[in-house]
């Protein structure tokens, strides 16, 4: 198979789809590999790391998109590389449809088999190819929080940690998964008073059984969000109904009771974020203002550290990549349920039930979609 890896043109996004290691086990596997020029150099990888893992370089994305036959990625595809896109290629990246019905309606139209990170699945019921990047996104929230909290950034001015004589931040997560317990973690780890909630008495139970009284847990209620928004200094959004439109949990009303210059980071923005008042920003602009209430929402929050996310998140794809170019796409996910539910369009249908619900269209089948 002819495998394609075009730079990323989304601002501030450093990732790259392919890590050299990737790209050579594509090769010994017998498959070509083109990479843009330059795709690599913003985590670290010059062309001629993959030169030497035998990848071809090619000077333009639409080189790359042209000779194809799968596309790999790490953000959605642009306006101008959705033009690029054709019926019979595959694209395999994150996709996050369920916000974003003009991503939606356009890779509908092009045809393409589209294969989404984030909606594929394993055997314990878990997201193993959004799970790097929600560790890399949990870690960095609170270092993110921390730094929105300095006055200098509109924040209340407070130190995580606190120091003697005066109290530490009080930090609400919300949500238990894996951004929630890594957030949550690195959190205490500087020093903050920490709260989870979240409505699975399971998960919290094992939270308290790992980390033992690390940070408190309480179950979920409007009752309890309401008293530690108003006690707050930073919250952290870590919540997530796989590849659906996250549910608005802070309501603009409620920030007029948070303390003046806390902090919300959104880490479900990229599912249309957590809370009322959330919308996307970039690294180069990453905080806005609210009722006084400072948001940082930036929807690719690992690009910030892309080696560490580049190299996590290649491990994490690289078996699904070999299965879709040994096997072809469509005897992979016959092969794998787990990766069929990865299938988020195919030959202009759209085929996750979460994504037509948010979006009112007819969804066909995953299975009926292997027959087309």
């Amino acid at each position: 198979m002819k495998i394609g890896c075009p730079a990323e043109i989304k601002p501030q996004e450093f990732r790259v789809g392919l890590t050299p290691n990737a790209a050579r086990e594509a090769v010994e596997h017998g498959h070509d590999v083109m990479v843009q020029a330059g795709a690599g150099m913003g985590a670290g990888f010059p062309d001629d790391d993959y030169r030497a893992a035998g990848a071809a370089i090619a000077d333009t994305a639409e080189e790359v998109f042209e000779a194809a036959e799968m596309i790999v990625k790490v953000k959605e595809p642009q306006p101008e590389e959705r033009k690029r896109l054709r019926a019979g290629q595959v694209l395999f990246t994150y996709l996050h449809l369920a916000p974003d019905p003009d991503q939606t309606r356009d890779l509908l139209e092009s045809g393409v088999t589209a294969i989404a990170y984030e909606t594929v699945t394993d055997d314990h019921g878990g997201l193993p190819l959004l799970a790097p990047m929600s560790e890399v996104a949990g870690r960095l929230a609170p270092q993110m929080g921390a730094w929105t909290l300095q006055k200098v950034n509109g924040g209340r001015g407070t130190l995580m940690g606190g120091v003697p004589g005066v109290g530490p931040a009080r930090v609400l997560v919300i949500g238990g998964g894996v951004v929630g317990t890594h957030a949550a973690r690195i959190a205490a780890g500087m020093g903050a008073q920490v709260t989870v909630l979240d409505k699975s008495l399971a998960r919290l139970r094992y939270l308290d059984d790992v980390f033992g009284g690390m940070f408190a847990t309480g179950y979920s209620s409007a009752g309890l969000m309401a008293e530690h928004l108003e006690q707050a200094d930073l919250v952290i959004g870590a919540v997530l109904i796989p590849g659906a439109a996250a549910p608005k949990l802070v309501s603009r009303a409620q920030l007029s009771e948070m303390k003046p210059g806390a902090v919300l980071v959104d880490v479900a923005i990229d599912q249309g974020g957590c809370f009322e008042t959330s919308r996307p920003t970039t690294h180069e602009h990453p905080v806005y203002s609210v009722d006084g209430i400072m948001h940082y929402c930036v929807a690719n929050m690992p690009g910030a550290v892309a080696r560490t996310a580049t190299i996590a998140l290649g491990n994490a794809t690289m078996p699904y990549m070999l299965a879709l170019a040994d096997k072809g796409w469509r005897q992979a996910l016959e092969d794998d349920p787990h990766l069929l539910a990865g299938l988020n369009t195919h030959a202009g249908h759209l085929t996750y039930y979460a994504v037509g619900r948010a979006l009112g269209i007819d969804v066909l089948s995953p299975a009926m979609a292997l027959k087309k």
